[in-house]
């Protein structure tokens, strides 16, 4: 083997090229640190910290040769020695003057069980020369201690390296070849970590896929786990993770739902939290970016069936928080529900998915009335105006008024209408109204005690009807609506650009009302959905396979529930009571089709007797019904053939039993159907 010579270019400076080439971004990291070599900072300790992968090593490459362009030894150092021995962990301690000393991977503690990070503060980091730097990087912050030391307090600076900017993201992206059509789809799965950008960029050189469908392969996914996340405890601790990965924002509370009331689920957060992947924020504990798509990901191609399960626990779990949550815990909820449809089917075209800063919603201030009306007037037109200005009189407590941070300026506003009755005045002051009543006393009346909505202005000047963090904020506060609402037959959406909003509206199955309405100078198309004919629940279910693993055309829609008019109700109700030995003809009945045993078993014919019988037996309960719980249970539950022969059993009147037996009918009917209608049985 020929020795080296010495002249010419050598493999590590050619590393050394491709490594400049390949660097990107960090400006303001180095910038600090050339203060520190300058003397100008008077920081004598740099500590980097970040999760797997974020490129601490690369900046550190590039810190070490900052450091020699300004005339600096550098001198690499470990932080154990292979048999984990503390005292020896760092080897011999550089003498010399104004030297940088570079640690990279750097862990707290030594295979044995001792502290390197104690031995370099208190043995190693003193023995340096005065004007020496140490550079440090690892996984961790330092420990509390070097902060409470008076000694360090005033040395140390810490960089909690995190992802790179878009701008720096799409360079270094380009400066691996990653072809500009890809490019979109990359950032979305990688953001502005580094090791998964070189990755993905790599992978794209062969992609086959069109480039909106690209997607990281199987390989890539398994090294970013491994650098990212490494080795867990336990098979509870990835389960864990993987809830983590899957919501928005992880709790305590939410642990012990999804994994059945487990008496771990405390101990199991605070390893969660302690991760250096893992950032807290107001709805609780959340993987970095890039750590959540890959675990996600694996978990979903890994384990489908129990990916769909912790899904489900988790949106039960949403489902019940939204509707007994209040202020900004309810806002963190509903946000949490619409982040579970990030990937598949169409809401990902529809929601920015950004943080909230920009904009609050808040309650409508007498001050506003002014502002919401010319809101109106310059999205929408006078007329607009003056339909603004009508509900703001008769509705002031529908509008939501969404305000820029920091000024409070009102920038834009929604009004949720709530309405029990057609209005004559109302419908001659708003011909979307008109429209919306006339479409339901056609496609499904609303029944006493039920009411409908109508989302009748969504109205942002700057961004009208489409996607922006003000828009964000208004599908939060609908689906709130149709989640909360109690008694909501009918709902509808106003739109205008309604080519625009199409797909989504088919995803949230809301059916096109027929035909335009006019205001002014202006059309609008509402969509409508009937809640009574398909609940939240089976709603939320429509796209399931395509929301989970992005499966395109989606299941077949559920079959819509039917709705029934109160005399039509009471009818089914004798015929059901008529039918109680024929089980054919149970099964046929219209209420096995409806709201009433929709949910309650496989077998609605046998929910709906047992319904029956509940309702029967509360005559029994009452002293001044305990006489129509005779006359009902004789006639159809004792098999007699006729009236006249139940009549004759009970020692009563014909008259008097028909009578009995006519309240009877009537209060059964009214048990059920406070049971179809308002979801509970007195």
């Amino acid at each position: 083997m020929r020795a080296p010579s010495g002249e010419g270019p050598t493999l590590g400076t050619r590393l050394r090229e491709a490594r400049d080439h390949g660097f990107v971004g960090r400006a303001a990291e180095r910038e600090l640190f050339a203060s520190m070599l300058a003397g100008t900072d008077s920081g004598a300790l740099l500590w980097v910290h970040g999760p797997g992968g974020i490129g601490k090593s690369a900046l550190l490459e590039r810190l070490a040769d900052d450091a020699r362009a300004a005339g600096r030894a550098v001198v690499r150092v470990g932080g154990r020695t292979a048999d984990g021995s503390v005292p020896e962990a760092f080897g011999a301690v550089p003498s010399e003057a104004g030297v940088v000393v570079v640690i990279d991977t750097f862990g707290r503690d030594a295979p044995t069980g001792g502290d390197v990070e104690e031995v370099l503060r208190r043995v190693f980091a003193p023995a340096l020369p005065a004007d020496a730097l140490l550079v440090v990087a690892s996984r961790l912050p330092p420990g509390p201690t070097w902060r409470t030391d008076p000694g360090w307090a005033d040395l140390l600076r810490v960089i909690a390296l995190g992802g790179l900017p878009p701008e720096d993201a799409a360079a270094l992206l380009d400066t691996r070849g990653t072809p500009p059509e890809l490019r979109e789809r990359v950032l979305a799965f990688a953001g502005g970590h580094p090791l998964g950008l070189a990755l993905a960029a790599r992978s794209t050189g062969t992609a086959t896929s069109a480039p909106g469908n690209w997607v990281p392969d199987h390989d890539i996914v398994a090294v970013l786990l491994t650098e990212l996340v490494g080795a867990v405890p336990s098979a509870s601790h990835r389960r864990v993770l993987e809830i983590a990965a899957h919501v928005q924002g992880t709790t305590e509370e939410l642990l012990r739902s999804v994994l059945g009331g487990d008496d771990e689920a405390g101990a199991l957060f605070d390893w969660l939290r302690k991760q250096p992947y893992t950032g807290a924020g107001p709805a609780g504990l959340y993987p970095y970016d890039l750590v959540r798509e890959v675990v996600d990901a694996d978990f979903r191609w890994r384990d489908p069936e129990a990916y769909e399960t912790v899904h489900r626990r988790i949106r039960g779990y949403l489902l019940e928080r939204a509707r007994t949550a209040r202020g900004a815990q309810a806002q963190h909820v509903l946000e949490a529900l619409i982040h579970l449809h990030r990937h598949g089917g169409v809401m990902p075209d529809y929601v920015t998915w950004r943080g909230r800063r920009e904009v609050y919603e808040d309650v409508l201030r007498p001050e506003d009335h002014s502002a919401v009306v010319a809101m109106a007037k310059r999205a929408e037109g006078e007329t607009s105006a003056r339909i603004a200005a009508f509900w703001l009189d008769r509705q002031p407590a529908a509008f939501h008024v969404y305000r820029r941070v920091g000024t409070g300026e009102a920038v834009a506003f929604m009004a949720w209408l709530r309405l029990a009755a057609p209005a004559e005045e109302e419908n001659d002051a708003d011909p979307v109204v008109a429209a919306a009543w006339r479409h339901s006393r056609s496609a499904g009346p609303i029944r006493e005690g039920e009411h409908l909505a109508l989302a009748r202005f969504v109205v942002y000047p700057d961004a009208y009807q489409r996607p922006s963090s003000v828009q964000d904020l208004v599908q939060i506060t609908i689906l709130s609506e149709w989640l909360r609402a109690t008694r909501l037959a009918w709902s509808y959406l106003v739109v205008a650009d309604w080519k625009f909003w199409q797909p989504q509206m088919d995803y949230l199955d809301q059916q096109p009302v027929d035909g335009e309405v006019a205001v002014g100078d202006r059309s609008f198309r509402l969509y409508g959905h009937d809640w009574r004919a398909v609940p939240a629940e089976p709603w939320l279910d429509r796209h399931l396979e395509e929301e989970l693993f992005d499966v395109r055309g989606g299941p077949a829609a559920p079959a819509n529930l039917l709705v029934l008019s109160r005399a039509e109700f009471d009818a089914a109700v004798r015929d059901a009571l008529h039918s109680w030995r024929r089980r054919d003809r149970i099964a046929a009945n219209p209420l096995t089709r409806g709201r009433l045993t929709a949910g309650l078993g496989a077998d609605p014919a046998e929910s709906l007797r047992q319904l029956l019988a509940e309702a029967v037996e509360a005559l029994a309960q009452d002293p001044r019904t305990e006489h129509l719980y005779r006359a009902v249970t004789t006639t159809f539950f004792r098999g007699v053939p006729t009236q006249e022969a139940a009549a004759e059993r009970l020692g009563l009147p014909l008259s008097t039993f028909r009578r009995h037996l006519a309240r009877g009918l009537d209060e059964v009917g009214g048990v059920l159907w406070n049971k179809e209608v308002y979801g509970t049985i007195p």
